[in-house]
Formats: C-alpha cells, structure tokens, sequence
C-alpha cells in the first residue's frame, strides 16, 4: 500500500487553508506560525505529494518515521485514528522543505537530534526505543519549554523552538487531512440544509468548516 497521505480532493470537499491555519494557530496560542503566509499555498501541495515511499527532501524514510512517531505521539489513536493513519510525519518533512528558509530548517532537523538526545537523558533510550508513556513525558516537558522559550521571545530575530516548530505542523497536518476533518471533528457536506439551531451536548467535536 503507497504511503501517500490522504488529502482534501478536488471533489467531495474542500479545505479553506487560511481557516484550517488560523484555527491551529488558535490552539497553539495566537502565535504566528513559523513559515508565514506560504504555509498557505504551501499546505495544499503538501497534502498531495507527501510520501514515505523514497524520503522527502533531505528527510530519509527513518526521519520520517521519527517525525511520525513524534505527531502520534502529540495526537494519538483513540476513538478517532491518530497523527500516523494521517501520515503527518511526511506532510511535515514537506512543508519543512518547502516553507522553512535555511536557518528554520536547520533549527527544525537540529531539533530532531536534540529530541533525541533529551529523551536519552530522561530514558537512557532513543526515542524510536521509548515506550508511549515515557515519549509522552519527554514531550510534555519540551511543550513547557518551548512555552517559556516563546514567550519570552522578541520579535523574529531569535529562532522559533524546534519543539514549537513540530507541533505546529502536526497539528496542522492532522485537522487538514481527511481523517482530522471527517473523523476528529463533525463534518457535512454542502451546500446543505439550514439549521438555524440544533442540540449541542457538552464534549461533542467541534464542525468542521468549509471554504
């Protein structure tokens, strides 16, 4: 089976990127995302020429699984499929390709050996080696430290956390893939029906939007 990642088609539905990126944006803070508006353009030929098949880029097959594996990890399976089944690992190691200039993409590849490294630290144990609980533990901690480390940064001259990088786009690669928009959240073709209110129960997925 080709590990290409599913995708909006042209057909069926259709993703507003500038929507899907504002509301990630939101979860992530209101900061804006590294990579600026070409994330835009960027995001829609990311959904269809991912793959794990021959690399992407300067990322082998092994980074791209060490990226998948980091995405599960920030959005795991459970009644929904998680950040693999969305094949996120090589949507990020694209739009690193094709969205980060040279100092982000070294910060973002650096990034990966320093993931790594910490979990050696925290573990004794590569992270490809790490059981989930304790990959959950390492990123929770690096989540606070890129917290830190982002409010306290001025303006666009010091260099965004790789750790920030990452999880913006595994984020952004699973509620634009098929299975984030039909399965973590409501979605409904159209043009549809008009309710002008309906019944909301308290935990019920937010609907998806439309472009």
């Amino acid at each position: 089976m080709p590990l290409t990642r599913e995708g909006p088609r042209e057909t069926g539905y259709s993703i507003d990127r500038r929507e899907a990126i504002r509301r990630v944006s939101a979860l992530l803070g209101g900061i804006a995302f590294v990579g600026g508006s070409s994330l835009v353009s960027a995001c829609e030929n990311a959904q269809r020429r991912a793959t794990t098949t021959s690399g992407v880029g300067s990322f082998t097959t092994q980074d791209i699984g060490f990226l998948d594996e980091v995405a599960e990890t920030i959005l795991p399976e459970t009644k929904t499929p998680g950040a693999k089944a969305a094949q996120v690992g090589p949507f990020m190691a694209l739009m690193v390709t094709d969205t980060y200039d040279e100092g982000e993409q070294a910060t973002f590849r650096g990034g990966m050996r320093r993931l790594d490294a910490a979990c050696r630290e925290m573990h004794h144990t590569a992270f490809m080696d790490a059981t989930p609980p304790q990959r959950l533990a390492l990123l929770e901690q690096l989540d606070r430290e890129q917290k830190v480390y982002m409010d306290a940064r001025h303006g666009d001259d010091t260099p965004a956390h790789y750790f920030r990088m990452m999880k913006e786009l595994a984020l952004l690669g699973y509620f634009t893939s098929e299975i984030g928009y039909t399965k973590a959240m409501r979605y409904a073709e159209t043009p549809g029906r008009f309710d002008p209110c309906v019944p909301y129960t308290p935990g019920d997925p937010a609907w998806a939007p439309h472009a």
